[in-house]
């Protein structure tokens, strides 16, 4: 197995080595993302929880969700003037925003760059072939196949990266836009709750 495997990234020629680390790169992203997304909505408080958590002033270490991080952050740095905590609230949430679109960018542009790839592997491959129908004519079938297997074999990997990379990429995005909502939803609800 892993013989053929072998075999059919040598087919492929140079470009595969490009394809292949943009293949590695693009999933160690999606693994991060999903497992941080998975965290974030694993056990995260409810609205409710969280004012029964400021006015105890308790901290919710238990819980690794979102709101949670956030009621941390604004418990460690509370002064209780509402002027102050709304500002808090604030500088306490920009930080998350960012750590919910981390990485979704990269990740579409490393499977939007895969197909393209493949493509200049198509190109390399019909040069290839090219070149051996002027040295030998159209009569070597055996020597025109290695250009042609360069073509067919990068366009073919280049697809098999992008596309279920372009599925994860648009699941991503969706699973940040729920927990923006979320951290919109608490920071506001914590804003409007500070007397």
């Amino acid at each position: 197995m892993a013989n053929e495997i072998y075999l059919y990234l040598r087919q492929g020629g140079l470009i595969m080595v490009p394809l292949i680390l943009c293949s590695c790169i693009m999933w160690t992203l999606i693994l991060d993302r999903a497992i941080f997304f998975f965290r974030l909505e694993k056990k995260d408080i409810e609205l409710h929880q969280m004012f029964r958590i400021l006015e105890q002033d308790q901290r919710p270490d238990k819980h690794p969700g979102i709101r949670a991080y956030l009621i941390n952050q604004i418990m460690s740095r509370r002064t209780h003037d509402r002027v102050a905590d709304k500002r808090i609230i604030d500088e306490c949430a920009m930080p998350l925003f960012s750590r919910l679109e981390r990485f979704l960018a990269t990740i579409a542009v490393l499977a939007a760059v895969s197909p393209l790839f493949g493509l200049l592997g198509t190109v390399t491959g019909m040069i290839t072939t090219f070149d051996v129908i002027t040295l030998f004519g159209t009569g070597n079938a055996r020597a025109m196949a290695g250009g042609i297997s360069e073509a067919l074999v990068t366009t073919q990997s280049g697809l098999l990266v992008s596309i279920p990379g372009l599925f994860m990429s648009v699941f991503l995005y969706r699973q940040s836009s729920r927990a923006r909502t979320r951290l919109e939803e608490a920071v506001m609800i914590l804003k409007r709750s500070l007397k």
